[in-house]
């Protein structure tokens, strides 16, 4: 696919030799004196998509920028491809799966939400794809996403509907949508929707972020199947971020186990030895909570502190990723990593190729990444009006909207309701979009 090198704007908007950033131009500003639970106390239950928030709370990005942080461990794709056995394939795709999350760690502002027919484009000859995002939907919010190997190895594709509901002391996002990978070399594909995100301590207190629920990957070519358990943390916090779970066969034969960190790494091992040593892991746990004088007191949100921040390696297992460090000013910068530092930048050769609706032409984005608080605050309410306004001509005139680069239908491997890429995006002919800043 040598064409994604010279389609109009490969080259102007990455390529191996192009420095990125490592810092945004501004950082981020104190929430301090801002109280979240002034907004908040009148919405308990409800769906948040629906309440709009002072921009002090996001970082300066939008949701559309946030979803292509799944493309962080792209090798993950590539290495997987290489392998000729499907349970070594599946190992690489459910450690992707898992990666995909862990920008997630301590980023506890939130990004914008995007306006209708907003897109977003990226290409990483670095890190061979590129890839296209639009939101399809205002209510309910979808955002979907398609992107591409370089070298025609996979396409990696998806529309998700977060669902935000809101419970006292935290805020809950149920990732709705089907996440599909095909690696095209092997005729494979792979379907799974990703866990729960939970931010606690919203009130008081320091925030932290939990991932939970169960995760079934599954290889529609073979019927094999990766069940991984994003586990909540639990009293002690023993079982804060911890990922488990086996690979099986179509029997349910479990072929090999996997356990980690979503924070921190995925190591694969045999299952009889995992389950061995997790038996004997419970022993030790009952014989510990014996012990202890278990406190009868209302559950706190607080973080707890993990028994030990590192996963202990059963003899045996093999490594199959690990997060990259943050870099050293990340605290400062939304708490993001050197991939999330680069998603908004924006150069003159880049702006003469993109369409207007990319979210880098955001000015309320633009402002906050800029430091200009005030004037983001501005601009984003001028742009949720100016979207509000639309909507209300087109309901006038009975006018549908109409999506550009995706269209609905039923996802070709599970049949749920999907949101596919129509094509031709890349040919750069931009023309009749729709004037959303």
């Amino acid at each position: 696919m040598s064409e994604g090198k010279d389609c109009g704007g490969g080259d102007a908007l990455s390529n191996g030799i192009k420095k990125h950033r490592t810092s945004l131009p501004s950082p981020m500003f104190s929430r301090n004196d801002f109280s979240i639970w002034s907004i908040l106390r009148k919405c308990i239950g409800m769906e948040l998509s629906k309440i709009t928030m002072p921009v002090i709370f996001n970082e300066p990005l939008s949701f559309l920028q946030r979803l292509t942080e799944y493309m962080e461990h792209t090798y993950l794709i590539h290495k997987a491809s290489s392998f000729s056995d499907p349970v070594e394939r599946m190992q690489c795709v459910a450690a992707f799966a898992v990666s995909a999350v862990a920008s997630q760690w301590e980023r506890t502002g939130k990004p914008f939400n995007p306006l209708l027919g907003e897109t977003y484009e990226l290409v990483r000859d670095d890190l061979g794809f590129r890839l296209i995002s639009e939101q399809v939907s205002h209510h309910p919010p979808i955002s979907a996403f398609h992107a591409e190997g370089l070298n025609n190895d996979f396409i990696f594709h998806g529309s998700i509907y977060p669902k935000l509901k809101f419970w006292g002391k935290s805020v809950e996002a149920e990732p709705k949508g089907t996440i599909t990978l095909e690696l095209l070399e092997h005729n494979e594909a792979y379907t799974w929707t990703n866990p729960t995100c939970c931010v606690h301590n919203i009130i008081v207190g320091k925030l932290w972020i939990e991932q939970y629920g169960n995760v079934e990957i599954i290889n529609h070519k073979t019927g094999d199947k990766c069940v991984l358990n994003f586990k909540p943390c639990g009293l002690f916090g023993k079982e804060l971020h911890k990922v488990e779970g086996y690979i099986q066969d179509k029997s349910k034969k479990k072929l090999c186990a996997l356990y980690g960190k979503w924070t921190e790494c995925l190591y694969s091992v045999d299952p009889a030895t995992f389950d061995a040593y997790k038996k004997n892991d419970k022993k030790n746990t009952e014989e510990k909570k014996n012990s202890k004088q278990m406190s009868t007191s209302e559950e706190s949100d607080e973080m707890p502190m993990p028994d030990s921040e590192s996963v202990f390696v059963i003899p045996g297992s093999v490594l199959l990723w690990r997060i990259a460090p943050r870099p050293p000013n990340s605290a400062q910068m939304y708490n993001f990593t050197t991939f999330a530092m680069v998603l908004n930048e924006v150069d003159k050769e880049m702006e003469s190729v993109i369409p207007k609706t990319d979210c880098r032409l955001r000015p309320d984005i633009r402002a906050m990444e800029n430091g200009e608080i005030d004037q983001a605050s501005e601009e984003k309410k001028r742009l949720e009006e100016k979207q509000r306004a639309a909507r209300k001509n087109r309901s006038k005139s009975e006018e549908d909207w109409k999506t550009r680069w995706f269209h609905q239908g039923p996802n070709p491997y599970n049949g749920a309701q999907d949101w596919l890429y129509s094509g031709s995006y890349w040919d750069r002919n931009y023309f009749n979009l729709p004037d959303i800043y």
